[in-house]
């Protein structure tokens, strides 16, 4: 765990009470956490998260069905 020291400004002084408030936490460290995953989750591009590059891997393992052309790939398809 880090330890940091930060100067925040009234306003995000309050949005981090509610935050706190609503999920029943024990202090504005939990809060921070909290609000630090959303971003995350909401605005973090896919590939800078690390659950993408597991789900690349998945995608990377798996086989694919070879085809010459649209009509292989129909018949294969509708069997």
């Amino acid at each position: 765990m880090v330890q940091a020291v930060i100067n925040i400004d009234e306003h995000s002084n309050r949005v981090l009470n509610i935050v706190k408030a609503k999920y029943g936490l024990k202090d504005k460290s939990q809060a921070i956490n909290i609000v630090v995953e959303e971003y995350e989750k909401n605005f973090l591009e896919p590939e800078l998260r690390p659950e993408y590059l597991e789900t690349l891997k998945k995608i990377q393992k798996e086989k694919g069905i070879p085809f010459k052309n649209i009509s292989e790939l129909r018949k294969i398809i509708e069997g």
